[in-house]
């Protein structure tokens, strides 16, 4: 067997045992999400050694989707870094074997604090599941190890059920693009939400005569790439035809002879050329929208670009 193929087979029995634990979620994820979504304080999450690691991964991934935690080195913990805990908080204690000494340790001085416990542990009967408000389950029936010692898939198993924890508490929070931008004001989508609308808009603005024909439409809006166009008439903008107008006008018209004023909406969302990228994503986010018409000033009409959502999430 070539090391690929070795590769590709570790992957597969990674991949495996993920599918059979991903089976396992039961309301405790809830009782756990819904804990922590309203917790007063911050989540604190505690690890030690490589579920450390991954204990701080957990934590900066929920701070920088709008969960605010911190991460504690449960060795640490009970050497003075318990001062960071209140009373208000929730503590989220990662361990495998649920029996790490670091980690049982720090029980008793949470519990005085005032704090409910969410274990992540890969044995539901360890002394640490059995102490804790909820327990959720990371546990794998082998590790991807040829030993069986080195942890592998219990390692990408907290991985991944830290990720799912994030991921649901972002949608439960109703965490958006730009508050992404908020916290990440360094980071490349960070400062990409943070500036102007007229750095990512195009001027080449799909439009149509306002007795343009439906074959028209069709072709301008091809062309552009942009699922919509900006109805005419003469040299003011008096309306907008979206894909969905076409589809809407398939479905109600026996003869397509329409031209675009029949099927225009007159009214469109605007937004001046100096705006935050995160402004427009609001908006189109408010309305369940795709594109945005820029006009120069606030308190103009005249056109002067499109911005649409690609612009602003396609980084490529």
């Amino acid at each position: 067997m070539t090391y690929s193929q070795r590769a590709k087979q570790i992957f597969e029995e990674e991949i495996e045992e993920l599918h059979k634990l991903g089976a396992t979620i039961d309301s405790n994820f809830d009782k756990a999400i819904d804990l922590i979504q309203n917790c007063r304080g911050k989540l604190v999450v505690m690890g030690i050694g490589k579920t450390g690691i991954i204990g701080h991964k957990i934590a900066s991934s929920l701070a920088s989707t709008g969960t605010p935690a911190v991460f504690v080195n449960a060795a640490e913990a009970v050497h003075g870094d318990l001062g960071i805990v209140n009373g208000k908080d929730i503590v989220l204690l990662v361990s495998n074997s649920g029996s790490s000494s670091e980690i049982l340790n720090v029980i008793e001085p949470v519990r005085k604090l005032g704090c409910s416990i969410i274990a992540m542990t890969g044995d539901i009967s360890s002394r640490l599941a059995k102490e804790s408000d909820v327990v959720v389950s990371i546990h794998v029936d082998k590790e991807a190890c040829p030993l069986g010692l080195a942890p592998t898939t219990s390692t990408t198993a907290t991985v991944l059920m830290g990720d799912a924890l994030m991921i649901c508490l972002m949608e439960k929070n109703h965490f958006k693009a730009e508050n992404f931008a908020v916290y990440h004001p360094g980071g490349a989508l960070g400062r990409q939400l943070l500036g102007k609308v007229k750095n990512l808009m195009t001027t080449n603005i799909p439009r149509v005569m306002v007795d343009a024909s439906f074959k028209e439409l069709v072709h301008e809006m091809s062309d552009k790439h942009l699922g919509m166009t900006m109805v005419y008439d003469e040299k003011k903008c008096i309306g907008i035809i979206t894909d969905g107008d076409l589809r809407r006008a398939i479905q109600k018209y026996d003869d397509l002879h329409i031209v675009a004023r029949d099927i225009m909406t007159p009214s469109y969302k605007h937004i001046h050329k100096d705006a935050l990228l995160s402004d427009a994503l609001a908006i189109m986010d408010r309305y369940n929208i795709t594109t945005l018409a820029v006009t120069e000033k606030p308190d103009t009409e005249e056109i002067i670009g499109i911005i649409s959502i690609h612009h602003i999430i396609d980084f490529n």
